[in-house]
Formats: structure tokens, sequence, C-alpha cells
């Protein structure tokens, strides 16, 4: 016993300056976290010069926001658009790696690889034809503009389908025998199995579609329709910058993703590591 907790007090010792480095890395990660919530608390006068210590100020600049931008309607906006786009991609998305996966046929590969070919081409390359596009279809300002180009994503597909390789065929075989639907299989087979893995796209889904700026400013043209991060940016873009209003409304916009990240960061991890349940 002696032996053991003298290894045991050795290992301790050289895993100090380790423990040391963890926790300077960790407070530098945290603390632009600590910063904005602080900002916001604070005047603008205060922020600009660099005081990291919590202000009396938080009431007055939410009311200078809510005041002077509509940040319940841009809020509403950015929740719906985000949930929609998020349903959507997670249900086109998995049936596409679903079926590239577990139906198999010689050409499929071909046409994956060609879908894969889209992840070279930036988004700039594709906005014009589908900024036309949108137009044509009279969608501007509408929820339909802000999902349409992101409801199937090369990544996600890939995602799905690199999963699916561990969903067990034995599984299908078995609900094909007893005369389930190939529909009925996907929804009532495949995905409570791939439970993790749809928790790591949702994730990943919807903090891109509510931190998304480039796109919604060019569809959504009227201030009704705006988002969480075109909010921000109009607070940003004035003569005068109030930094502490501006630090509010990042604080809002950065809660909502925060809380579903750390909501599903289990099944995030599970899903992101190819876990499978």
């Amino acid at each position: 016993m002696t032996k053991k907790k003298k290894n045991s007090s050795a290992i301790q010792r050289r895993l100090i300056p380790t423990y040391i480095f963890l926790t300077i890395v960790s407070l530098i990660s945290v603390f632009p976290l600590y910063w904005m919530i602080t900002a916001a608390t604070n005047t603008s006068v205060d922020v600009a010069r660099g005081k990291i210590t919590f202000g009396t100020y938080a009431i007055e600049n939410f009311q200078n926001l809510i005041g002077k931008q509509n940040l319940w309607g841009a809020l509403g906006n950015s929740f719906l658009y985000a949930t929609v786009q998020t349903l959507v991609a997670l249900l086109v998305c998995s049936l596409a790696g679903y079926g590239f996966e577990l139906y198999h046929d010689r050409n499929k590969d071909r046409v994956f690889s060609v879908l894969l070919l889209a992840m070279m081409v930036p988004q700039v390359a594709t906005m014009i034809p589908l900024f036309k596009m949108v137009s044509k279809m009279g969608l501007l300002n509408t929820v339909w503009a802000f999902i349409l180009p992101a409801i199937s994503t090369p990544f996600l597909i890939m995602m799905f389908r690199q999963n699916s390789r561990n969903f067990p065929s034995d599984i299908m075989e078995a609900a094909r025998i007893d005369g389930l639907s190939e529909f009925r299989i996907f929804f009532k087979m495949y995905m409570p199995v791939m439970k993790s893995t749809y928790a790591a796209a949702a994730v990943i889904t919807f903090m891109n579609a509510w931190n998304a700026y480039l796109w919604p400013k060019v569809v959504m043209n009227d201030n009704r329709a705006q988002t969480m991060p075109m909010l921000i940016a109009n607070v940003a873009a004035g003569y005068t910058i109030d930094y502490g209003m501006l630090m509010m409304g990042v604080l809002f916009c950065s809660i909502p993703t925060m809380i579903i990240f750390f909501i599903l960061q289990k099944q995030f991890a599970e899903g992101i590591t190819g876990a499978v349940k």
C-alpha cells in the first residue's frame, strides 16, 4: 500500500504542470464570454476604456436596445427561421444519408462524389443565381427564402451517411420480413437508433442558421423580417456606436445557442464520434 501511495503521489506531482496549463487555457477561453456579459452592464465609455468588471447600466442598455431596435421581432424571426431550417434539413439530409449508405447501387458513389464537390464551392459564388431564383418565385422576405438554400447540405448528408454505417442492417431485414414499408423503417427504426447523430446535426444546423448574416441580408430587405445578426449589424453601423447597447444585443443573440448546446452537449459528442444507440 505504501508503494502504491508513493506512486500515486508521484503521478499527481507530475500532472501539476498539466493542470496549471489546462486551467490557464480554460480561463483564456472563457474570458471573451465573461467580457461580453460584463460589457452589457457598463456604459459605452466604460466598454471603450476596457473595463472588465460588472457595472450598473444593464437595465439602461436593455431599455435602449428595445427602444431603438425591434429586439423581440428579431428574436422571433431568428427562432422561426432557425427552427424550421433545422427540422427540414434534418429530415432531408438524414433521408439522403440513409439512402446513400443503406441502399446499394453501383452509381451512388459517383453521385455522392459529385455532391461532395459542392462543398468546394464558396457560398458567394452561388448567391446571385440563388437570389434570382428566390426573387422570381416571389419568396423574398419569407421564411422559405431563408431556409431553401440550406435544407440540403453536403456536410450533413456526409455526416448521416458515415454514421449510418453503424446502423445494424439486421434490424432492417427483420423489419422487412415483418412487412414494414421503407418509410416506416426509416421513421420507426432508423430515427430512434440514430438519435445521437440527429442531436449533433441539430446543434450544427441551428447554430449555423441562427448566426447566418450574409444570405438573410440579401433576401430580407424588410426590417420586419430581420434576424438577430442583422439587428446587431444595424446597432454597430451607426456613426456613434453605443457599445453597452451593442453588447447587450450580442448577449441576447448568444444565449439561445448556448442553451441549445448545453442541453444537447452529451448527444452532440456522441453524434460527432459516430455513436449509435
